[in-house]
């Protein structure tokens, strides 16, 4: 229900204070006008004290009573005056252009989230400009006699609300802009001399002499569906936010503008209030729309106040909902490139939005036809609950973020902004549930739709997200640092971090990284760049960055992606191995990987990493893969030896963590324990007291014991096995890895994938 001049072209903001701009692709003079605070203000006030002032404050307290009216104004105002700070903290932070609380949302949340919440405003203000004429309607009534004489009918609303709405429509399309500033001083005017005389009426026939709290109509209407028709009446403080681009001092004019209205708005209605509960009995408040007019000390003066109240508001109304539909037009929020064209065109050095005013009046008299003031109220009530309730948790997030970047000269606080967000969220379902579920429906819809649009992509994850989701993740680092809960071997969880310069030429590797980081881990993977840093390594690594952000981005994962820019492997290694997790915990594990078609250097630079890990006292995994990528992912083959004590708990608990991930849903563990034949008695009492306490979570079927004195004995129990195992996990030591070399790797050649595992940390079962 806001009032606008400015242009409707939505651009990135400028700093407040800044010079005013013209459109893109014009040229000339600037385009604003250097207005001061007292417009703000008019545009506001005179919007607030509208057509539900004159039509509905009297059935209000007819209904709900004095008591129940005071209620409804603090409730009201529990939404607009945290929504009018909001709007003035985030207005002084930046130049709000075309399309005023759209630019807001759609600049803070994206464009996706931003048109689906600024489709809903369109259709609300849309639908004020109806809402206005059918009150402007009401405004005829005491010409009804004439009219019916004249034209030989019975009197209906619409013989005055369409009428009117068409010849707004053509002074709007002639004259533009300049129409509504200029009939804010008239419209104040009328509107202090209507209330001046009201409250020097006197009480109606009737009228009890006593000042009752809590007399009310029977049977009165339910407190929220009264409210609900009443709301629209305090959400014109938002009419000054559209001249920000046209403001000499947006910083102060702004905030000082809506703040004041918002306030001298609650004053005059307490004092409305008071003024018809002690001059109307409850019975003739429910009953007469123009209850004031009988009040009034010069009953003419309350038509002619609603009829200049409504006319302004409605001229608010139809300046500012094709502005909004012009900026969502700019942005794209169709799918149609011509629409998008044809709305966002704008005529003359203005850049007036012509053609989204004749959609904006040809949706305004279809809504016209509806007749109904209420019907009407109920719909704009929702939609701006979900404006004003966007508006307060942007700010709230501002704060939340803070970024160096919001720098606004007028501050709210945090608390307010948040109460007046959930406040928005909880009237909407207690205003009218089925409406609030449409609402959401409907948006939702909305929200599909541009996506599905825009190709899938969406970038709901703008700055003010992506500043909120930084500040929130400082804040858990630090905590989880303190905690210190990865030290703690039963509340172990893999925290890995992987260094590659193979990222494009094979996938097993990253594809086996995202299955391990899926749910219960994290993983920190470094494609490495072999030289020294500069800026031509720098731009290098930036573009593979963006590159490999884009490969992952459709898979499922907790992979937090990087580059490395290094010497060789090892200096980019020891980098690695002493920087912190960006998970908020140490980085626990490092995963290497070589093909089975590798040649001797590479499996040599693993054998070195893992010794370099041992040193870190770092858990090491080396996968080893081939042509067969994992096979079904239905049989995962545990080998437990005499060599893997210390192992043997990782082992089982990676595997399960694979069990977590879609991809192997289906697969099953197998545990074969080989020790030999003289230690074979001890070892199965010792792992079915392991399955029994929990510490291996295997049913006992599952694991088959072997006993196997020599090496070639148990290199062919493991083939005869494992060779169609789709994955085959097998412990190692750094010490025998010294022993053995990368001839420790390279066992077991007729196994599919193999995953060798060094644990270096105490980690528990249980």
């Amino acid at each position: 229900m806001t009032k606008t001049i400015t242009p409707a072209q939505a651009h990135a903001a400028s700093e407040a204070t800044g010079p005013p701009v013209a459109p893109p692709g014009q040229t000339g003079g600037p385009r604003g006008h250097g207005f001061g605070t007292a417009p703000v203000f008019l545009a506001s006030i005179s919007t607030i004290l509208g057509a539900v002032m004159f039509l509905r404050f009297g059935y209000a307290v007819g209904h709900v009573g004095l008591l129940g009216a005071f209620a409804i104004i603090l409730l009201g105002h529990l939404v607009t005056v945290p929504t009018a700070l909001a709007i003035a903290e985030i207005a002084t932070n930046r130049r709000v252009e075309g399309g005023g609380e759209y630019f807001i949302i759609s600049r803070s949340f994206g464009a996706t989230i931003g048109g689906a919440i600024g489709i809903s405003l369109y259709l609300s203000q849309a639908i004020s400009v109806a809402f206005y004429m059918i009150a402007f309607a009401e405004a005829a009534r005491p010409l009804q006699p004439w009219i019916e004489q004249m034209s030989g009918m019975a009197f209906d609303p619409r013989m005055a609300s369409v009428p009117g709405l068409v010849t707004l429509l053509a002074l709007v399309l002639y004259r533009g802009a300049d129409l509504g500033v200029k009939a804010l001083w008239v419209v104040a005017g009328v509107l202090t001399v209507s209330l001046a005389l009201f409250f020097l009426g006197s009480p109606v026939n009737g009228t009890n002499e006593e000042l009752s709290l809590l007399a009310t109509v029977e049977p009165s209407h339910r407190f929220m569906l009264v409210f609900a028709i009443v709301f629209p009446a305090f959400t014109g403080m938002t009419a000054g936010v559209g001249l920000s681009g046209d403001l000499a001092r947006p910083r102060k004019s702004i905030p000082l503008g809506i703040l004041s209205a918002t306030l001298a708005g609650m004053v005059i209605y307490i004092l409305i209030v008071l003024k018809l509960s002690a001059s109307a009995p409850p019975e003739a408040l429910a009953s007469d729309q123009l209850i004031m007019s009988k009040i009034a000390l010069w009953w003419p003066i309350i038509p002619l106040g609603l009829a200049c109240a409504t006319v302004s508001s409605a001229i608010g109304s139809v300046l500012v909902a094709p502005r909004t539909l012009q900026a969502l037009a700019a942005d794209k929020i169709t799918p149609f490139p011509r629409v998008n064209s044809f709305l966002a065109r704008g005529a003359g050095a203005a850049n007036e939005p012509r053609n989204a005013t004749v959609v904006t009046g040809l949706l305004a008299l279809v809504t016209v036809a509806a007749g109904s003031v209420d019907f009407v109220a109920r719909i704009i009530s929702m939609f701006f609950m979900v404006t004003y309730g966007a508006l307060c948790a942007i700010s709230f997030l501002e704060h939340v973020a803070a970024s160096p970047g919001y720098r606004p000269s007028f501050r709210s606080k945090a608390w307010v902004s948040l109460f007046g967000a959930l406040v928005c969220l909880l009237l909407m379902f207690q205003m009218d549930l089925v409406y609030a579920l449409l609402s959401i429906v409907l948006m939702a819809a909305i929200y599909r739709a541009i996506r599905y649009s825009r190709g899938g992509r969406s970038d709901d994850v703008a700055s003010l997200f992506h500043g909120v989701m930084t500040q929130v993740t400082r804040n858990l680092h630090v905590k989880l640092q303190k905690s210190a809960l990865g030290g703690r071997g039963h509340d172990w969880r893999p925290s890995i971090i992987m260094v590659n310069g193979r990222t494009f030429e094979r996938t097993a590797p990253l594809q086996f990284f995202s299955w391990l980081s899926y749910r219960h881990g994290f993983g920190t993977y470094l494609h490495f760049i072999r030289g020294q840093l500069d800026p031509v390594t720098f731009r290098q690594s930036r573009e593979i960055l963006a590159r490999l952000v884009e490969v992952t981005k459709d898979r499922p994962n907790g992979i937090y992606l990087d580059t490395m820019v290094s010497p060789s492997m090892r200096t980019a290694l020891a980098q690695c191995l002493q920087v912190p997790g960006v998970a908020g915990m140490d980085n626990n594990t490092i995963l290497f990987e070589f093909s089975r078609h590798d040649g001797a250097e590479v499996v040599g630079e693993v054998e070195e990493g893992c010794l370099l890990a041992a040193a870190a006292r770092m858990n090491s995994l080396v996968l080893r893969h081939g042509d067969h990528f994992f096979g079904d992912r239905r049989a995962i083959h545990v080998w437990l030896t005499w060599h893997d004590y210390e192992n043997v708990n990782l082992m089982i608990l990676l595997s399960y963590i694979l069990l977590g991930h879609p991809d192997w849903r289906h697969a099953e563990i197998s545990v074969f324990a080989a020790y030999p034949q003289v230690e074979e008695p001890e070892r199965r009492k010792k792992l079915k007291e392991m399955i029994l306490s929990g510490r291996i979570p295997v049913t006992e079927k599952n694991i088959e014991i072997i006993p196997t004195d020599d090496r070639v004995d148990f290199n062919r129990l493991v083939e005869a096995r494992s060779s169609a195992a789709d994955l085959t996990v097998f412990g190692f030591t750094d010490e025998r890895l010294r022993e053995k070399g990368s001839e420790l790797f390279l066992r077991q050649p007729a196994l599919r994938e193999t995953l060798f595992v060094s644990a270096q940390q105490q980690i528990l079962i249980e």
